[in-house]
């Protein structure tokens, strides 16, 4: 253990407890809060279902149903209103815990004298439909079957019970049955549209609270998608069996009911959640995902007529986690807006491209962000994520990413990039009218609310080919952090790199590691292990991949930094943001009901759930644009842009930096062989790896990041299960972190 690490380590208790004991009280009540809320009304919607949850249900709508809200805010209150409660309290909790405090206090809680084994970094399922599945995932997967099971379980005994109360002929009470079952699966996709919307909010509050990063909240999302789907599937099936038995299913298909349930816009809602779905499927997003993008588009059509369908009573159940969602949208429109200065772009020999984007100063991101990035001159609609590959110490102006030419839209951004450095060689022939340009927009940072790389003492990095490019952040962010003295737990780094061909290696040139911290070999153990697979020896010219062979090009713009318009950027702003448009939504609604619904008696359901769709997206253009408008006027402020300065970066020790320097710290070939090793013709063994780390390491914790494919996932996330089930004590225990994002 090297001396210098403890004193660093040593001073975290004493910062955080700088603080006041008012704030933590406060913290501490807010914690107890927010779980004591959600627990309660997870527990409310699980017995909804029974008897039991009915009854909870009617006598609530006794008390408040004659208040100011009536029978329709009853029901929001009850389904809706937790959610966006806590997202308030959230947010109140993410101010006064701070940015600093949040990762000083995250570091610490993470350092354990004995290595401890966690339900989220232990991977249970590693092949199959769900992809890996950690064992916390996999509880809260069978919670979710429980609740299914019990849901179809106690809605037949109520319907059998409900049976006996119609009087119907014995040929028919099949088909009301079939009919009262329908309407139950719909209720019960409904409350999986509860929690549809949640993961989908790229900087929601929520996912900040509990961090968990987009990228993973994704495939929750997906796991939803295809139950709700399933059940909306359903729900629709049984009443077209049942009316077409009956001979009246064009009659009542096209059935628009003013009072009650309209069919209708039923049916509208259900064919726009078939296309996403199926357009969703892994197979069509993979090869078609443009197809995908457009139709999933369509979402604004099913939450509509879903509204049209149900009435504003029964879409109350569903408007908490859809209004969060409109939240995150309308910020994400106004930050895209912009366009972004690209202050620098390069293409390597393998063909992967490098854009670095102007950022203002006061916006935060760390090393395991991505962001969106649109390029208007390939597509106004196209929106793309992208890992970054810098990290926020290597300069407050400017942000990073790594381009693997794959597809389509890559590979007219190549094509783009080389009509610049065409323009470049010949400046004085073209007019400016004529000169290439690349007109960026970009929405994030999003990712990890803490940055959890810090907080291991022992890292395993693992990456295929363009994987590479967060690891490359995360280790100049290591290297910064050990080099200013700063926070950080890392002591042994190995990277593990399996590419294709060598030409690859040329990505090395990203990353300086020598000039970040030119005494790094005596403060951190760092190893990189090359894997090239698809070649048997290396080529004449590998010597030289880790010099630049095309220069960079610097564009012609008339742009600036990203916004800072973003929920995951400053919390006061966001909490604003929040509160403003959550009082104006219920005000809206509490003014709609008092001097229109209630003056002019308004019954029909449909109309009155266009109005109650119509007051969450006012209340956000309104009272969460007025925030927005002052938001902008502050990052605009507060960012203090200097103006045809983006090619000068400065860094945290005050000296001009490019973003896009060479290797100028390695001199020789010797000098790489240090830490880097490359062996061709073989992929990673990582049960060979991990083995060999039992003796190199003992028994400590260990985190694995991996970020590539699907089947590198797998294995690696196959092996960590494997050696942590015959784990012996004196071993290092694994812990599985996916940083691969797959929409």
């Amino acid at each position: 253990m090297d001396d210098h690490e403890s004193p660093l380590l040593s001073k975290e208790p004493s910062s955080s407890s700088s603080s006041s004991v008012v704030a933590s009280s406060f913290k501490w009540i807010l914690k107890v809060l927010m779980s004591v809320i959600f627990v309660a009304w997870i527990v409310f919607l699980f017995v909804y279902p029974g008897k039991l949850g009915d009854g909870i249900l009617t006598n609530w709508r006794a008390v408040s149903s004659n208040t100011l809200f009536g029978t329709t805010g009853s029901m929001f209150l009850i389904f809706s209103g937790p959610i966006l409660v806590i997202s308030v309290l959230a947010s109140l909790y993410l101010i006064i815990s701070g940015e600093e405090k949040v990762f000083t206090k995250y570091v610490w809680k993470k350092i354990s004298k004995f290595p401890r084994f966690r339900l989220w970094t232990f991977p249970v399922l590693v092949d199959g439909p769900f992809g890996v599945v950690s064992a916390a995932e996999f509880l809260v997967i069978m919670i979710f079957s429980v609740f299914f099971l019990w849901a179809i379980y106690a809605y037949t005994m109520r319907d059998l019970d409900l049976l006996d109360l119609f009087h119907v002929l014995p040929e028919d009470r099949s088909m009301l049955l079939l009919e009262i079952t329908g309407l139950r699966f719909g209720m019960i996709g409904l409350l999986c549209m509860v929690f549809l919307f949640l993961p989908i909010s790229r900087g929601s509050i929520l996912l900040r609270l509990v961090d968990i990063p987009f990228e993973h909240a994704t495939k929750y999302h997906v796991w939803l998608g295809h139950i709700t789907m399933a059940f909306f599937s359903f729900h629709g099936l049984c009443y077209v069996v049942a009316w077409t038995v009956q001979g009246r299913l064009l009659e009542l298909l096209f059935e628009w009911k003013a009072i009650g349930i309209a069919v209708l816009p039923g049916v509208i809602s259900l064919v726009a959640g078939l296309l996403m779905w199926v357009t969703s499927l892994q197979y069509v997003r993979k090869h078609y995902f443009e197809l995908f993008f457009y139709t999933h588009q369509l979402y604004i059509v099913f939450v509509v007529f879903l509204a049209l369908h149900v009435g504003d009573y029964l879409f109350s159940i569903v408007a908490g986690g859809i209004f969060l969602f409109i939240l995150d949208r309308f910020l994400r429109f106004c930050q895209s807006r912009r366009t972004v200065d690209v202050i620098s772009a390069k293409s390597f020999p393998c063909g992967t491209l490098e854009l670095v984007l102007s950022k203002p100063p006061n916006m935060r991101y760390n090393a395991l962000s991505f962001v969106f990035l649109q390029v208007r001159e390939l597509s106004w609609l196209q929106w793309h994520p992208f890992s970054v590959s810098s990290s926020p110490l290597d300069g407050k102006h400017h942000v990073a990413v790594l381009i693997k030419v794959l597809g389509g839209w890559t590979a007219k951004l190549r094509d783009q990039l080389s009509k610049l450095y065409e323009a470049e060689n010949q400046d004085q022939l073209l007019s400016p009218l004529s000169y290439p340009k690349i007109t960026t927009c970009v929405e994030g940072p999003y990712g990890h609310e803490s940055p959890y790389h810090l907080a291991y003492e022992n890292l395993v990095l693992v990456a295929g080919g363009i994987g590479i490019s967060p690891f490359f952040a995360i280790l100049s962010d290591i290297l910064q952090r050990k080099r200013d003295g700063k926070a950080c737990l890392p002591k042994k780094v190995l990277v593990i790199w399996a590419i294709k061909n060598s030409d690859e290696l040329s990505l090395l040139s990203s990353i300086d590691i020598p000039s970040l911290c030119p005494s790094f070999s005596q403060k951190i153990n760092l190893e990189i292990n090359i894997y090239v697979t698809r070649q048997s020896e290396p080529l004449l010219e590998d010597g030289m991949v880790h010099k630049m062979v095309n220069p960079s090009v610097k564009p012609r713009n008339n742009g600036c930094p990203m916004s800072v318009l973003v929920g995951t950027g400053d919390n006061i702003w966001a909490g604003l943001y929040l509160v403003s448009s959550t009082i104006g939504f219920v005000l809206m609604i509490t003014l709609l009901d008092i001097f229109y619904i209630n003056k002019f008696n308004i019954t029909a359901w449909w109309y009155k759930g266009l109005l109650f769709v119509v007051c969450m997206v006012a209340s956000v253009l309104i009272f969460g644009g007025l925030v927005v408008v002052f938001w902008n006027l502050w990052g605009e402020k507060a960012g203090d842009v200097e103006p045809n300065g983006h090619d000068k970066v400065t860094t945290n020790g005050g000296e001009l930096h490019n973003p896009s320097a060479e290797l100028k710290g390695l001199n020789t070939e010797d000098d790489i062989q240090s830490f880097i090793t490359t062996r061709y013709g073989t992929r990673p063994d990582f049960k060979e790896i991990f083995e060999s780390l039992n003796e190199k390491w003992g028994s400590v914790d260990v985190g694995v990041i991996v970020c590539g494919p699907a089947s590198l996932q797998s294995t690696v996330a196959k092996e960590i299960r494997s050696h942590s089930i015959w784990r012996s004590t004196n071993h290092p225990l694994f812990h599985f972190n996916s940083h691969s994002f797959d929409l």
